[in-house]
């Protein structure tokens, strides 16, 4: 039986420190408020060493709760729910790589918001998170593509449970392994941006370690074995190459393809792997690279946009938007 909350508990867990100030979890969780919303999150909610309440990270099924009750409350996301085996993604993480994407858009000036902001999610997974919070947020349409069909069919269910969201959210299968925006991208189609959490791992080998290393920082001894759905599945965590191999693939396609999206960009997870992907970028013929980090609590990371288009191009791209 699970430890319920203390009676009377009322203090949220701290802020984040480092979010976007758009980031709608930069105050904490509000544990009292996502229960309110979300019932089935109770029963995982204790109290944590700070003294106000939190859940046991290390548990999926507790991370899951929080994460349906968390779009709930804030994004109005219904029924949100991804299989068993597939990864439970950290949500103020994820809002934060949009929010910065929509500085990025704004260059300085208004934010775009709308339909006609047109967004690419590589790898959207089970559980569509990109998609679902950059509309709720912005506005924006979304294609997510995937190479799992399983984990495609789960993030149809959730845009099938919220209305409107069919419309706005469309999902495509990669039919081929290795290939990233090819078979994705049609020939005269255009994005405004295209966003990617690249497998981090360059083999399964790897990847095991690597959740057992995260498994062992969440507090369980040497020899504990994961739960199964806490790792991921394989291709989230790991393709061949790794991030690094992932990326420098993605480079060379949009290459291919340089006036067909305003701004490409990826997560960089590794900071040493920043070098090579800057070399890849100028090898690829990118006019210009940005590289703009990201915090959350000790947590430091990154992401990399490039853009083959001149200032003047994307000045004139942006008059595709509508009301700007």
């Amino acid at each position: 039986m699970r430890p319920r909350p203390a009676p009377g508990l009322k203090k949220a867990r701290p802020a984040k420190p480092g979010l976007h100030p758009r980031n709608r979890h930069a105050g904490g969780y509000d544990f009292p408020k996502l229960v309110a919303a979300c019932p089935e999150l109770e029963p995982f909610v204790r109290r944590a060493p700070h003294g106000g309440p939190s859940i046991d990270f290390a548990d999926p099924a507790a991370v899951k709760a929080l994460n349906r009750a968390l779009l709930l409350e804030a994004y109005g996301i219904r029924g949100w729910d991804i299989p068993p085996g597939y990864l439970c993604p950290p949500l103020p993480g994820r809002a934060d790589y949009l929010h910065h994407l929509a500085d990025l858009l704004a260059e300085g000036g208004t934010i775009p918001r709308g339909p006609a902001v047109r967004v690419l999610d590589i790898g959207t997974g089970a559980s569509a998170i990109y998609p679902l919070v950059g509309h709720r947020e912005y506005g924006w349409s979304f294609v997510g593509s995937d190479i799992d069909g399983a984990a495609l069919t789960s993030a149809a269910r959730i845009l099938a449970a919220n209305p409107g969201l069919e419309e706005a959210i469309l999902l495509r299968k990669q039919t081929h392994p290795k290939a990233v925006l090819a078979g994705v991208v049609g020939p005269d189609e255009a994005f405004d941006l295209t966003l990617c959490n690249p497998p981090f791992h360059g083999s399964l080998r790897e990847a095991r370690e690597g959740t057992q290393r995260k498994w062992r920082n969440l507090g369980r001894g040497q020899n504990a074995k994961p739960v199964l759905n806490f790792g991921g599945q394989g291709a989230e965590l790991w393709c061949e190459g790794g991030e690094a191999g992932f990326t420098r693939r993605l480079v060379e396609e949009s290459a291919r393809m340089p006036g067909q999206v305003l701004w490409f960009t990826t997560l960089i997870s590794t900071s040493a792997n920043l070098p090579a992907v800057q070399r890849a970028l100028r090898q690829a013929g990118a006019r210009e690279v940005r590289i703009i980090p990201m915090a959350q609590g000790q947590k430091q990371s990154r992401f990399v946009a490039w853009t083959f288009l001149s200032p003047e191009d994307r000045n004139r791209w942006r008059k595709r938007w509508s009301g700007l």
